[in-house]
């Protein structure tokens, strides 16, 4: 053994172990992140579809999963509002995936969620915002979700707190932390997540968005999924009667602009949902044939493009590659470091 090696083992002995191996908090700072959700909340409903102020109590149970969901004098979280977890959430996932340490504080610039979640970037958005990160902050759950294999009954906020810590002289937010709930943060830490397809920020109806998580969590890898009206209504926590809420399911199924999936009505009051293409699933084309990458060629990209997530423009040439009737590939990771060095080219 060197000497060098010699002096960093000793150095090693003489030093305690690393006892916090995630830090405090982190930055949001990659760039075309996957856009992920957390399973529990696609699975359950736990936001408001409503586009005015809901002051309701509400309260589910299916299957031996019981929430309570208690809104502030502000009103209830919305499913627009989640937009601001999804970030998080996708956020977290990229940098865990590139093995950054992450924290459930987060610090995040307004306008990079504003743009991610396809919003506009007037001073209307950013009034908007802040009332999200209040409906967010002060809506209260008590749940028996399991997540990240911990069964526990538990009431937490959907975020613990948030602050505005860089605005501009007019008012307006530039950059916000965020301290996510100990529950959500389990959900991400074990992965309890699923990629969302990126036009769900394209949904302008607070149901169509409900409609597609909850396809997307129970629809998964299979062709199809099919559900009664009656469960559809009960997961989907709308609060119309179920005529109203049939009809607005039927208008769906007219415009068949939902991403990733078709509907279709059967008899019996049966809602199906079919796959339109293979859909996203941790940053890859599910089923895809293209050979898997080397951590190598993963580094490569991020230096041809750093601050890009590279599992999502590693998913982006899959996507490609499938299109273009999957050709035989001499080497995978020459294809997609040509594709990556095509596009930071622009």
């Amino acid at each position: 053994m060197s000497a060098i090696s010699n002096v960093e083992a000793g150095q090693a002995h003489a030093l305690l172990p690393v006892r916090h191996p995630q830090v405090d908090f982190f930055i949001c700072d990659i760039l075309d992140a996957i856009p992920k959700d957390d399973m529990a909340t696609m699975e359950h409903p736990v936001f408001s579809l409503s586009t005015r102020p809901d002051r309701r109590i509400l309260h589910y149970e299916h299957r031996g999963t019981s929430i309570e969901v208690v809104p502030s004098v502000k009103g209830l979280a919305t499913i627009h509002d989640k937009d601001i977890l999804i970030f998080c959430i996708s956020q977290l996932m990229a940098a865990v995936n590139a093995g950054r340490a992450v924290g459930r504080t987060l610090t995040l610039r307004a306008h990079d969620l504003l743009v991610a979640t396809n919003r506009e970037t007037s001073g209307d958005a950013y009034r908007r915002l802040r009332e999200s990160f209040e409906r967010l902050a002060g809506t209260r759950i008590t749940t028996n979700i399991l997540t990240g294999d911990e069964d526990v009954t538990t009431g937490f906020g959907l975020i613990e707190k948030w602050e505005i810590v860089k605005k501009t002289r007019g008012g307006r937010m530039v950059s916000v932390t965020v301290t996510l709930s100990d529950w959500l943060f389990r959900a991400v830490m074990s992965k309890s997540v699923l990629t969302l397809s990126r036009d769900y920020f394209r949904l302008r109806k607070p149901l169509e968005r409900r409609v597609y998580e909850i396809a997307r969590k129970h629809c998964g890898k299979q062709a199809d999924w099919r559900v009664s009206v009656e469960v559809l209504l009960k997961k989907s926590g709308s609060a119309s009667p179920r005529r109203v809420f049939r009809r607005m399911v039927r208008d769906m199924i007219e415009s068949d602009h939902l991403p990733d999936y078709h509907l279709a009505e059967e008899e019996g009051d049966i809602i199906r949902f079919t796959r339109r293409t293979q859909v996203l699933d941790e940053g890859a084309l599910v089923a895809s044939e293209a050979p898997p990458l080397s951590h190598a060629t993963l580094d490569e990209a991020r230096r041809l493009m750093p601050g890009v997530d590279v599992y999502a423009l590693e998913a982006e040439w899959r996507g490609f590659w499938a299109a273009s009737g999957r050709p035989r590939l001499r080497s995978a990771d020459g294809a997609f470091l040509g594709f990556v060095r095509r596009k930071a080219a622009g």
